[in-house]
């Protein structure tokens, strides 16, 4: 069936390993099979032995990637990729497995039971995925995973980060995976163009920085997207907030609050995004803004749109300032904006002035005060000649609350502040806080014991905005009922 050279009236025709004998193999390829073991590692385990260890913590000789190469260009002679590409994911992969198998027999390559699994997932992944970053992929515990160069992979569980034994064949292999993942959503990544966002079908975001500017090979970064969509009732059991916590953010969802995330790196701002758009009523129309598209509402009127980078010539480049522009001319009534990174600051903030209230965005802040100061340095650095006052008037009259994030030492995640932004004294804009987390000790183990805590603010500022969405009753339950929590890890 996959034959270079095949013969019109045969099934497989195709032309045999370099240096092996012909091999005989039944006519259709949908012949019947044993089910096949699931692949990778759903959770964590406990410290498996050596021999019993999943694949991408078993370290490989140098005699294993020798016969994987032998195999793969005996691999790539016999098959036809052309007629691979017509198949299915599941029956391609059977198919270069009968046919590895068989490369394999005749070349009498003497492997374990367990070496020649790995040699098939590996060439399998290898010609159909992303290679030896599939079995970590296949992990929905890893929340992010760092390629330093072709021989060095680290991933984060459980918010701390450990060595893999996983490692490329070599930078080729790794710059060939890099160009298979951004081309999927039309970029590219080489020596002209150094680094690129980019993102998996999943969500998950990438980005990748090549040489010459990576001196030891490619720099790969993948920050996973779980399977199962976080909550704020998970978030709850996660202990990032408490019930009473969660009920505020779902009201500020619903009743239209423009709201900026706040946090740093990795501390969970796009989730938590994701979380308060949930409370967004399914007849509005929603309309987003990002670098790579990683947000996934699931509203059904949504229009998602991404930035472009210039092309080989230098045109073309679509800004977030042009897509913010552009959006105010399609009449949303909420606009999200995946990450505010620069100028573009303004121009959310006009929307959020103009009519389009509960519209959202993330912001890199350690605190609800550097949010602000941060928003009115990103005004400062689009050139605009507005004076201070006049900026910090535009910022507190635009954002009505901040949900601050924030990753521990212990590598959890927590909201540790959700703030009300009420407007200026003098020069100086004033918040207040609704909740705040408070840190108590450590234990043991170094995980840290601290619980969330209400500042006692009877009426919110968007008390009258709650009481128009029907919703003040739920927010005065809410708020009589929260208390000082109990201490969590």
């Amino acid at each position: 069936m996959f034959g270079k050279r095949g013969n019109s009236g045969s099934g497989i025709g195709r032309q045999p390993p370099p240096g092996v004998g012909t091999l005989e193999r039944a006519p259709s390829p949908a012949v019947a099979r044993a089910p096949e073991p699931p692949r990778g590692v759903a959770m964590p385990s406990p410290p498996l032995s050596p021999a019993s260890a999943p694949a991408e913590d078993r370290q490989r000789s140098s005699s294993f990637y020798e016969t994987k190469s032998q195999v793969f260009g005996a691999l790539i002679e016999a098959i036809d990729l052309s007629q691979l590409a017509k198949l299915d994911a599941q029956s391609a992969r059977e198919e270069i497995r009968d046919i590895v198998n068989e490369i394999i027999t005749i070349k009498n390559i003497v492997m374990s039971i367990a070496e020649q699994e790995d040699l098939l997932e590996d060439i399998c992944n290898d010609v159909l995925g992303y290679g030896p970053l599939e079995p970590l992929l296949a992990r929905d515990d890893i929340a992010d995973i760092m390629v330093n160069g072709p021989n060095t992979v680290y991933i984060e569980v459980s918010g701390k980060i450990s060595k893999t034994g996983v490692r490329f064949r070599d930078g080729a292999q790794l710059m060939n995976i890099c160009q298979r993942i951004v081309s999927q959503v039309g970029r590219r990544v080489d020596e002209s163009s150094p680094i690129c966002d980019a993102r998996l079908p999943d969500g998950s975001r990438v980005n990748v920085i090549a040489p010459p500017l990576a001196i030891d090979g490619a720099v790969l970064t993948i920050r996973k997207f779980k399977k199962d969509k976080l909550t704020l009732e998970q978030l709850v059991k996660y202990g990032s907030i408490t019930p009473e916590g969660a009920e505020i953010l779902r009201i500020i969802g619903r009743v239209r609050c423009n709201v900026v995330v706040s946090g740093g790196t990795g501390s969970g701002k796009t989730t938590l995004l994701n979380c308060l758009t949930r409370y967004i009523d399914s007849d509005e129309r929603i309309i987003t803004c990002e670098d790579a598209a990683e947000l996934q509402l699931q509203q059904p009127h949504v229009v998602r749109l991404e930035t472009r980078p210039p092309n080989l010539e230098g045109e073309g480049r679509v800004t977030m300032t042009d897509l913010v522009k552009n959006c105010l001319r399609m009449r949303p009534e909420r606009i999200i904006v995946g990450e505010v990174r620069g100028p573009e600051v303004f121009d959310l903030l006009q929307a959020m002035n103009t009519g389009h209230d509960g519209s959202m965005g993330t912001i890199h802040a350690n605190s609800p005060r550097e949010c602000l100061s941060r928003m009115e340095s990103m005004i400062a650095m689009g050139g605009f000649s507005l004076a201070a006052k006049t900026v910090r008037e535009i910022i507190v009259g635009s954002v009505d609350i901040i949900v601050q994030a924030a990753r521990l030492r212990d590598g959890s995640r927590r909201i540790t502040h959700i703030t009300e932004v009420l407007g200026l004294e003098g020069d100086t804009p004033i918040t207040q806080d609704l909740f705040v987390y408070e840190m108590v000790g450590e234990d043991e183990d170094g995980k840290i014991i601290g619980r969330h805590r209400s500042t006692g603010i009877g009426r919110p500022k968007f008390w009258d905005r709650a009481r128009y969405y029907n919703e003040d009753k739920r927010l005065a339950a809410a708020l009589d009922a929260a208390d000082v929590g109990e201490p969590m890890r």
